[in-house]
């Protein structure tokens, strides 16, 4: 090829955007409140059908502000069950989900039971042998596991494809058995068709007492974590899946069969 015919240079790419240093990070120290807004401002756009399932008091929404998006707030205290929701099928743009999720909570003998005093709602319903027993009538730590597991299916049904799973969860060690609920649940999830689109960590700002130490075995844990989950379509692969942003719908519906 001579000079008059030697093709030009191809135009140099120059990367777009602007350097900042105001991102939203993935490690956070402080509380629910304050970590859970940011989280559905980068997953989640404003206006979008969400049901909160395991609402509470409500802690996680109290800096969000009214109006932003549409909640549906229930839990047991309102008849729901987070396995059985009175939702369409993929009717909900985002779900949240935060049952309670250490395994001393749900244990069927009193004696050995955690949280005495309080949780007695979810403790007499979803513990083991209960009246509203984990699938498979799993004891200790996978009763913590068949209860996400189990709502996680159902989020599932009523979320629309592409749409947006929040879960709030911790590890835990049960029965001298290091446990990690969040590996466990990202597992879990693709299995039922979850892509892991994002996850954060929520560091405690005080530091945990413990009570009788005799020797210390595994670290104590100071930490939890929400994961970002996605809808992948039916017949799509999870392992090709990418983060798709969510374009919302015309509002409609989202209660009925």
């Amino acid at each position: 090829m001579d000079e008059a015919t030697e093709a030009p240079p191809r135009a140099r790419r120059v990367q777009g955007g602007s350097a900042t240093a105001d991102v939203v990070l993935s490690a956070h120290a402080g509380g629910n409140a304050a970590l859970f807004p940011r989280i559905l401002a980068l997953h989640v756009p404003p206006g979008a059908l969400i049901a909160d399932v395991t609402y509470g008091q409500g802690v996680f929404w109290q800096q969000v502000p009214e109006g932003l998006y549409r909640v549906l707030p229930s839990d047991l205290a309102t008849g729901t069950d987070c396995r059985a929701l009175p939702y369409a099928d993929g009717s909900l743009d985002a779900l949240v989900l935060d049952p309670p999720y250490m395994e001393g909570l749900l244990r069927p003998k009193s004696a050995t039971r955690g949280g005495l005093g309080s949780h007695a709602g979810l403790r007499t319903y979803y513990a083991a042998g209960g009246e509203g027993a984990a699938p498979g009538g799993g004891r200790w730590h996978q009763a913590v596991l068949d209860l996400y597991l189990a709502a996680a299916a159902e989020a599932r049904r009523v979320l629309r494809d592409h749409g947006i799973l929040i879960v709030k969860c911790q590890d835990e060690v049960s029965a001298n058995r290091q446990e990690l609920t969040h590996v466990q649940i990202v597992t879990g999830l693709a299995e039922l068709g979850f892509y892991a689109r994002d996850l954060f960590v929520l560091v405690r700002p005080n530091r945990p007492g413990v009570a009788r130490l005799l020797r210390q075995v595994h670290a104590r844990k100071n930490h939890s974590y929400f994961l970002v989950f996605q809808k992948v379509p039916p017949g799509q692969s999870v392992a090709r899946y990418r983060t798709r942003a969510l374009i919302l719908r015309a509002p409609g519906l989202a209660t009925g069969a």
